[in-house]
C-alpha cells in the first residue's frame, strides 16, 4: 500500500495569514482510497528549502503532493523546486502556453508575459491541464515514486485531485477498493490524560487504530478501521467501540455527529420537559446551543456580572421560578474574577445538585469550556432525574 507526504507551500501559511485546508482535504480524500498519510509539511516561498523538503520526502514516501507556488510571480517557486529536487531542467511547453492563452481569452483578457512562467515544467513531467484555473499542474513520475504539484487555490486543487490525480494514482499503484472508516466517540467531563490511562492498550492497536483529540471540556476518541468494504470496517471497529464505552461509561455522551446539545434536546422533547435556564457571564452561549438543537421548551434568563458560589444561582432561580411553569431549573455562572471558577446548579421538584469547577487553561477558552462542561452536567442530571423518577430508559 503506497504512502503519502503532503507539502503545502506559501509564506502566508507560515505567517498564519490563511488557514491550510488543502492538506486536510487531500489527506481525507486519499485516506479513503487506501493511501497512508505519513507527514504534512508547510514551507514558505523559498526554492532551496522546498527542494530539500521534496528530496527528503522522496526518500520516505511513494507519493509526494505539493500545493501552492504555481502562480506567475517570482515568489511562486514550486516548479523550480521540483525540478531541482528531481535533477531536471525546466522546459517550456507550448501546448500549456496555448491552454493558458485560451483560458485568459475565456476571461476576456490577455495573459501578461510573466504568465509564460506557468508553461515551464520539469523535463519529462506529465502536464495536468487545469480547466478551472490558469495554473497548470504536473506529475514527475520517478518509477517507484512520484511528485505531484497542484495549485494552492482550493477549488482548483479539489477538481484536479478527483479529475486527474486519483485516476493516475489508481493506475500507477493498483489501488484496490480498500476503504478506511472512522467512528468518533465524544466524551466530556474527563481529561485527555485520564482517558489515555484507561484505554492506552487500545491506542497501540494497528487495525483498528485509536486516537485522541482534546477540545475545551471534551475529548474525541477516533476509532479507524481499514477493510475491503464499509461493512467489514464497521465490524472491525465495533468490539473496540464497545470496549471504550464500557471503560469510560457515562463520560461517553455521543458518537459522530451527535452533540451534547442534541442529546439534551432529545431528552427534553421525548419526556416533554420544560427547562428553565439561568446563565451568568456566558453571554447566552449555552442557550444558543440548546436552541440551535431545537430544544422546544426552554425559558432562559441571561445576565452579565458574577456570583460568588452556586448558592447564588439557587437564590436567583428561586426568585423567578414561580413566574415560569418549568419542570426543571438549571443555572450556570462563570466567575472570572476569582480564578475562573464556574458554578452549576440543577433543581427539579424533588432534587437539587450543585457543582463548582475551576478552569486552568487560557482565559479565552473559558466560555467554551464552561459551556461544554455545563451541558454535560445538565445531561447527567437529566438522566439521573429520569432514572430516579422511574420514567424509563432512553
Amino acid at each position: 500500500m503506497p504512502n503519502l507526504e503532503i507539502i503545502t507551500i506559501g509564506t502566508e501559511l507560515l505567517l498564519g495569514e490563511i488557514n491550510d485546508t488543502n492538506s486536510t482535504y487531500i489527506a481525507r480524500t486519499l485516506r479513503d482510497h487506501g493511501i497512508d498519510i505519513f507527514r504534512i509539511t508547510t514551507i514558505g516561498d523559498n526554492t532551496k528549502r522546498i527542494s530539500q523538503a521534496i528530496r527528503e520526502s522522496l526518500e520516505r514516501a511513494d507519493i509526494v503532493i505539493t500545493t501552492g507556488g504555481l502562480g506567475p510571480t517570482v515568489d511562486d517557486p514550486t516548479r523550480q523546486a521540483v525540478a531541482d529536487a528531481t535533477d531536471r531542467e525546466l522546459i517550456f511547453q507550448p501546448t500549456l502556453w496555448a491552454d493558458i492563452e485560451n483560458r485568459f481569452k475565456d476571461y476576456g483578457r490577455k495573459p501578461t508575459e510573466n504568465n509564460r512562467r506557468q508553461a515551464f515544467i520539469p523535463e519529462g513531467a506529465v502536464p495536468v491541464k487545469n480547466p478551472v484555473g490558469t495554473a497548470p499542474s504536473f506529475i514527475v513520475d520517478k518509477g517507484d515514486s512520484c511528485v505531484i504539484s497542484l495549485p494552492g487555490v482550493p477549488r482548483e486543487m479539489e477538481f484536479l485531485l478527483h479529475e486527474s490525480i486519483i485516476p493516475f494514482l489508481s493506475q500507477k499503484f493498483k489501488l484496490n477498493t480498500q476503504i478506511i472508516k472512522a467512528t468518533v466517540l465524544h466524551a466530556a467531563s474527563i481529561g485527555e490524560s485520564a482517558i489515555d490511562e484507561l484505554i492506552a492498550d487500545l491506542e497501540k492497536m494497528s487495525n483498528p487504530t485509536v486516537g485522541l483529540l482534546a477540545h475545551p471540556g471534551q475529548v474525541d476518541i477516533r476509532v479507524t478501521s481499514k477493510a475491503e468494504s464499509e461493512l467489514e470496517a464497521l465490524q472491525l471497529s465495533r468490539p473496540v467501540i464497545q470496549e471504550i464505552k464500557r471503560r469510560l461509561g457515562a463520560h461517553i455522551y455521543g458518537q459522530d455527529e451527535e452533540t451534547l446539545e442534541l442529546i439534551i434536546s432529545k431528552i427534553l422533547n421525548r419526556y416533554q420537559l420544560r427547562l428553565g435556564l439561568v446563565e451568568i457571564g456566558l453571554r447566552g452561549k449555552l442557550t444558543e446551543r440548546l436552541k440551535a438543537a431545537q430544544s422546544e421548551d426552554i425559558c432562559s434568563r441571561i445576565e452579565e456580572g458574577y456570583i460568588e458560589d452556586a448558592s447564588g444561582l439557587e437564590n436567583k432561580i428561586e426568585k423567578i421560578e414561580q413566574s415560569h411553569g418549568c419542570d426543571l431549573w438549571y443555572g450556570v455562572a462563570v466567575n472570572q474574577n476569582v480564578k475562573n471558577l464556574i458554578h452549576f446548579y440543577f433543581k427539579n421538584s424533588n432534587h437539587k445538585s450543585e457543582l463548582t469547577r475551576k478552569y486552568g487553561g487560557p482565559k479565552e477558552y473559558v466560555p467554551l469550556w464552561a459551556t461544554n462542561i455545563g451541558l454535560d452536567f445538565l445531561r447527567y442530571e437529566l438522566l439521573n432525574s429520569i432514572k430516579k423518577n422511574g420514567i424509563g430508559e432512553l
